[in-house]
């Protein structure tokens, strides 16, 4: 069986980035693997106290990801029909990301773009890009939708 990799940061993108992994699902009677990243904050600090509340923000959004994961899952099987299996992983996206393709086989990884502008691309970084460059199989990159309709002039 084929399998699809769709990591979801439970943003509106999230959606889209689901609906295009059952599609594929369903034409490749494959199943699919959700994948949320929890990145932990970047601190720089002298002061042990802060790192302590670093590992209990970690901690906290581990949970959070867990409950929202297993929602997600249960409502794709349910809806789609197709296998549903969660994964979660902490740390950054783009490795953590290439990890789990590798860890599960993936034919493919369904990611969405959030549209930043080249700017923010060349300072922040792309997550799709970065797949885009490293991935051991393809990626689909799911565009954003416009949030406002533009009227035709």
């Amino acid at each position: 069986m084929k399998t699809i990799l769709a990591p979801i940061d439970f943003s509106r993108a999230s959606n889209s980035v689901l609906k295009v992994a059952i599609n594929l699902a369903r034409e490749h009677n494959a199943r699919i693997v959700l994948l949320h990243i929890v990145q932990p904050p970047v601190l720089i600090s002298e002061y042990g106290a802060i790192m302590t509340n670093v590992q209990d923000i970690v901690a906290i959004s581990e949970r959070t990801s867990a409950k929202e994961l297993d929602k997600r899952q249960k409502s794709v099987a349910r809806s789609a029909g197709v296998p549903v299996e969660v994964a979660q992983a902490t740390g950054a996206p783009v490795r953590s990301i290439i990890e789990q393709a590798k860890k599960t086989k993936a034919d493919y990884i369904v990611v969405g773009s959030h549209g930043h502008s080249a700017l923010y691309d060349l300072f922040a970084g792309s997550t799709a890009s970065g797949l885009i460059r490293r991935a051991p199989c393809p990626v689909v990159v799911v565009p954003p939708h416009p949030t406002k309709k533009t009227k035709k002039r």
